[in-house]
């Protein structure tokens, strides 16, 4: 992994001797989002605001891949790794010519505030969408992957990534600028810490942004313990901090920890915030007229801003200045995008429906909300494409010219008609009469990003942006219930991107395909699946919940009862759960070494396709201690890895399970082992009952006792 220590080193000197030669005036006004120029020392105006969640975001066009989640879904390292590298190529291609034209505007420069690394806790939050899913080992794994392809190999930095949201942040979205998350050194450093350090100390994250909230009475950008302590000290980071938008205005607007814009200001700076997302750094002059900060911290934080534009050759230049336009959304690139879409989509019911066979098919009837929708494409933090496909539009260029393609919209998203004069529901018939003429139905609902996202960005201000519960808008529940009804084989296409209550279409529906938000070629991705051009092998990462009862209140932090470590009652789908068209068993694993506290775990499994269909399949490994008091209830991933397995084919895999995954964590937050004996599984699930019964699979159980 490239640790870009020495090059960093380098170029904090260069930063060091030009910030000596500012004015005070002049360091302060480097550490605003929107760095001022510095036209006498050859310094341009620099916006170290840009998005890059899945793709270059909100600065034109850029190939667009599937949200986060679906990409999260897919279960691959190394694919992580070529989307960091093709946004880091595309990012490189667009600021060299905004630069040519004098653009440095906001979204134009290659500091990129991603990857989102906070875990999906909770199914009710609207932004979990971004992240990789609810287990700190997958994030850390997929986020540590990312930020290698997008930083590259060096020596100089391909694009600047991103930790976010510095720390225990997922929700409530409406009281995040005065909310308190409170929680236990235990959940924090078991749950909510783990990717932010694998970022750190093992990708050399050039950036980590603070969230909104405070976190356990201390204000995220202004945080001792998580940026000093932890942060600065126990893990040496040695890049800058952001902070989020407007997040220090709200110290003293919202959490009311300082007085005035200029206090808060000065916390934010002496905790080590480098760079203001907002105006509150506007007051920085001010704060050092009172005495509240010195020059000398000015200084400290506009070396480390200024030392990230060296480290990216924004100065001295560097070989991907040589990057051409050309390569935006390029043939390859977007064919990766596709690529990573086929491989995220999940299959969570098949009862033989799937795949379609166009032989035997003379209709097929689409119907939904999300069918010919290209807002359910794209989630949030998104580009442009030049070139949306749709569901509808993929089914349609699929099927061809001998099967016909009926289409219904079905209903409205949310509300209860389409036409406003119409009566309520006013497309469900027409919904029902092409289910009744068609042979077989697609029926595509979910959400968008209208619907979960972000607050202040989300049309839905109820809950601004995070979910009242788990059910799709009630016209969506109808119009399934109704087409169900016809009696026609009917598939349901899910696009959103969290968990969704999907009881009565398990219950009474064919087949059930979770899309997510696919990106901007998604339907074609969908067809490829829906028709068998290509095996599903996307896995959930996050459970999907049979309903909230039991759930611990969306303000609590306490892990219990959440995620699949903790869960107490059986889910709906597991984590880790996706059917294929193929038939993979794993039917040997076996203990590579003799174990000890200080070693690793080598492990050993063979896995075949019974089946008759090729297929990729995702090999799972969970670890369960099997004596500390301290365990999580249930087990924990701690290896996985994509195989392609034709019909009838054997593969042995390799794993090596890091000594960590044997470690437990304690009230104060310390790690250890302290057990001797562990289990380990391993097969193309979890190992919990419900996987088991919705797989007809057991995974191999594999002993481990430390000598």
């Amino acid at each position: 992994m490239k640790n870009f220590k020495k090059e960093r080193a380098e170029a904090r000197k260069k930063a060091k001797e030009l910030v000596s030669k500012m004015t005070l005036m002049e360091k302060a006004s480097q550490l605003k989002y929107d760095a001022s120029p510095v036209e006498r020392l050859g310094v341009p105006t620099y916006n170290y605001w840009n998005e890059a969640l899945h793709g270059v975001a909100r600065a034109g066009v850029a190939t667009m891949f599937p949200q986060a989640i679906g990409m999260a879904a897919a279960f691959d390292e190394e694919e992580m790794k070529k989307v960091g590298d093709i946004i880091a190529t595309e990012g490189r291609a667009k600021y060299n010519e905004y630069s040519k034209h004098g653009d440095r505007d906001i979204y134009k420069g290659l500091t990129f505030w991603s990857p989102n690394v906070n875990i999906f806790r909770d199914p009710r939050w609207g932004r979990g969408h971004e992240t990789y899913g609810e287990d700190p080992y997958l994030t850390s794994r997929l986020g540590v992957k990312f930020v290698e392809g997008l930083q590259g190999e060096g020596p100089v930095m391909k694009a600047a990534a991103c930790a976010k949201h510095f720390a225990v942040h997922s929700g409530p979205e409406a009281i995040r600028h005065e909310f308190d998350a409170k929680a236990t050194m235990k959940d924090m450093w078991e749950t909510y810490l783990p990717a932010f350090e694998a970022l750190v100390t093992e990708a050399d994250v050039e950036s980590v942004m603070g969230a909104y909230n405070r976190t356990n009475g201390e204000p995220c950008c202004g945080h001792h313990y998580l940026m000093e302590e932890v942060l600065r000290g126990k893990w040496k980071f040695d890049g800058h901090f952001v902070s989020d938008c407007w997040a220090i205005k709200d110290f003293h607007e919202n959490h009311k920890i300082t007085k005035n814009a200029r206090e808060s200001a000065a916390l934010a700076l002496k905790r080590g915030c480098d760079v203001n997302c907002g105006n509150t750094y506007l007051h920085l002059l001010g704060a050092v007229e009172d005495g509240l900060i010195t020059e000398e911290d000015i200084t400290k934080s506009a070396e480390r801003a200024l030392t990230a534009r060296y480290l990216l050759g924004l100065f001295d230049g560097s070989e991907y200045d040589k990057i051409p336009y050309e390569k935006v959304e390029c043939k390859e690139h977007v064919e990766e995008a596709l690529n990573v879409a086929r491989k995220g989509c999940v299959l969570l019911k098949n009862d033989g429906v799937l795949p379609l066979d166009k032989s035997k098919i003379r209709t097929i009837g689409v119907v939904g909300p999300n069918a010919d929708s290209r807002a359910a494409l794209i989630g949030n933090y998104h580009g442009t494409s030049s070139r949306y496909i749709t569901v509808l539009e993929g089914i349609q260029d699929e099927a061809g010219e001998d099967v016909r393609v009926l289409y219904s919209q079905g209903c409205h998203l949310y509300k209860d008609r389409v036409e406003n004069l119409a009566w309520e529901q006013d497309r469900i018939s027409e919904a029902v009469i092409t289910a009744e003429h068609s042979d077989v139905v697609v029926i595509c609902v979910g959400l968008d990003e209208t619907l979960e996202g972000e607050e202040g960005d989300t049309g839905n201000s109820d809950a601004s942006g995070d979910k009242k519960d788990l059910h799709l808008p009630k016209v969506q529940e109808e119009l399934i219930e109704k087409v169900a009804a016809v009696g026609k084989p009917t598939i349901v296409i899910l696009m959103a991107g969290s968990a969704i209550d999907l009881n009565y279409a398990q219950e009474n529906c064919n087949g059930i395909l979770l899309a997510w938000y696919p990106g901007a070629r998604g339907g074609k991705a969908v067809a490829d699946l829906l028709f068998g051009n290509v095996s599903p092998s996307g896995k959930l990462p996050v459970t999907f919940y049979k309903d909230l009862e039991g759930m611990p209140e969306f303000t609590d932090y306490t892990m219990k009862g959440r995620t699949y470590r903790y869960i107490e009652k059986e889910p709906l789908y597991p984590f880790g759960y996706g059917l294929t068209y193929g038939d993979v068993e794993v039917i040997d694993g076996k203990l590579m070494n003799q174990v000890t506290a200080d070693s690793d775990i080598e492990v050993e499994v063979t896995v075949e396709n019974k089946g008759n269909r090729a297929t990729e399949e995702v090999m799972q490994l969970y670890i369960k201690d099997l004596e500390s008091p301290l365990a999580v209830r249930n087990h924990s991933l701690c290896g996985f890895k994509r195989v392609f397995l034709e019909p009838g084919e054997k593969k042995t895999l390799s794993f090596t399970v890091a000594n960590r995954a044997m470690t437990v964590v304690d009230e104060a937050g310390e790690r250890h082992i302290d057990s001797r004996n562990f289990k380990i599984f391993a097969g193309i699930s979890q190992p919990d009952d419900r996987s088991r019964a919705l797989t007809g699979k057991k995974p191999a159980e594999i002993n481990v006792t430390l000598g």
